[in-house]
């Protein structure tokens, strides 16, 4: 009985694991659905401006908080990372997804985001550089030596607001 107990707790943790790891819709209370949302819930962190991390992006790095603005690209092979900007011709910033936890869907160009994780600083390998812009079609600036410095957000959790709402 004790086993039996032990294994129903585990397959509940599983699912509960699973299901806060996949795209879910939230929806208003006439049925219309207002967000997708993927990996965990976004929690409250402190909520920043884009432009003001652009413009002190060491400020924020390895701080937990909330951005939000447009979705300019999205990794056409598997939908692992996503450019975002404040707007459409603003300067971007990639998001990847905390343990490669979870996937975007690859068609959400235009569609307002909000997420949660941290803005990371690091420079980026040439084979790297090579990868992102020749299989997954990201646009990078790179260094001379065929590396980038790159500002990135590392996601736990993404809303993708409902595409008639833009």
């Amino acid at each position: 009985m004790k086993t039996f107990f032990v294994t129903l707790l585990a397959a509940l943790a599983l699912c509960v694991t699973a299901a806060a790891q996949t795209g879910r819709q939230v929806t208003a209370t006439y049925g219309a659905p207002l967000y997708d949302s993927h990996g965990m819930p976004l929690r409250g962190a402190s909520r920043v401006r884009f432009e003001d991390v652009l413009k002190e992006p060491r400020k924020y790095a390895d701080k937990a908080v909330i951005f939000e603005g447009v979705i300019v690209r999205v990794c056409k092979k598997e939908g692992c990372w996503m450019e975002v900007a404040p707007d459409p011709k603003a300067q971007s910033v990639r998001v990847t997804f905390k343990d490669h936890a979870f996937f975007v869907p690859k068609n959400i160009e235009k569609r307002w985001f909000r997420a949660e994780g941290k803005f990371v600083l690091k420079t980026l390998s040439k084979e790297e550089v090579e990868h992102l812009v020749n299989e997954d079609g990201a646009e990078v600036k790179r260094n001379e030596d065929g590396t980038a410095d790159e500002l990135t957000f590392v996601a736990t959790g993404v809303e993708l607001l409902s595409e008639g709402f833009m």
